[in-house]
């Protein structure tokens, strides 16, 4: 009987953590470079006096799905998109160093090259920045020059160099606010090989038909595990009344 109520009691709420990721993943199936998060079950035995008869089920830690999104070509010339493997360093909340895909780049009041949520991009030297009046170009190595407004194309000067990383994933972990970062804490190391296609963007890779099956599966798993609760309290009950005679 332990071990019946502590299986489905866990794998309930288990149910319901990883349907709370499922729903993350369907809420950024138009977020431009955003990974799925995956989840997986384990069984996990009770440690303790008495507690050989119980075991849990536990949500392992969760994982990301590392393949490519869709390139969507749009024409604009500050939209980046990193081909095959690597990532855009940029400044988080903190000031420290993250890693994302997502290229909708665009400059600040200030001058400074932002991502489309306002994070700055991150180059050989620190955030970018850029003259005011500036038409601004990014070559797929990561180099982004400026051109004055109305002069010649060929009056061309070097604003710095997008960092372009590539580390493993094993190596990254996500973070509440969606960026990833090395496990060890340092910054990674540039990768020259890493390169951008200009002027399109990253799809997300969540595939939305894929995640509203997994949402109907989860809703059935629920429902089971809750049928094992009322069939292991029906029993008790029945016990009960067999130990009363």
């Amino acid at each position: 009987m332990d071990r019946i109520v502590y299986v489905a009691m866990t794998g309930a709420r288990e149910i319901t953590r990883q349907q709370a990721a499922v729903s993350h993943n369907l809420a950024n199936v138009s977020t431009t470079g955003f990974k799925a998060e995956l989840n997986v079950f384990r069984a996990l035995p009770v440690v303790g006096e008495g507690a050989r008869t119980r075991a849990f089920v536990l949500d392992t830690t969760p994982a990301t799905d590392y393949s490519n999104g869709a390139i969507q070509h749009t024409g604009r010339q500050m939209d980046v998109a990193v081909r095959g493997a690597g990532w855009v360093a940029v400044q988080d909340a903190a000031g420290q160093e993250a890693y994302t895909r997502m290229g909708d780049l665009q400059t600040s009041i200030n001058g400074i090259l932002q991502t489309g949520n306002g994070l700055n991009v991150i180059g050989d030297s620190g955030p970018i920045a850029v003259a005011p009046d500036q038409e601004v170009l990014v070559a797929s190595d990561g180099t982004v020059s400026t051109i004055p407004n109305g002069a010649n194309r060929k009056a061309v000067e070097i604003a710095g160099r997008i960092k372009l990383v590539n580390p493993a994933g094993a190596d990254l972990v996500r973070g509440e606010d969606g960026l990833f970062r090395l496990n060890s804490g340092q910054p990674a190391q540039a990768d020259a090989d890493v390169r951008l296609a200009v002027g399109a963007l990253e799809a997300s890779n969540v595939n939305p038909a894929e995640a509203l099956v997994n949402m109907i599966s989860l809703a059935r798993q629920f429902e089971t595990q809750m049928r094992v609760l009322r069939t292991a309290e029906e029993n008790h009950k029945a016990g009960d009344k067999v130990l009363a005679r």
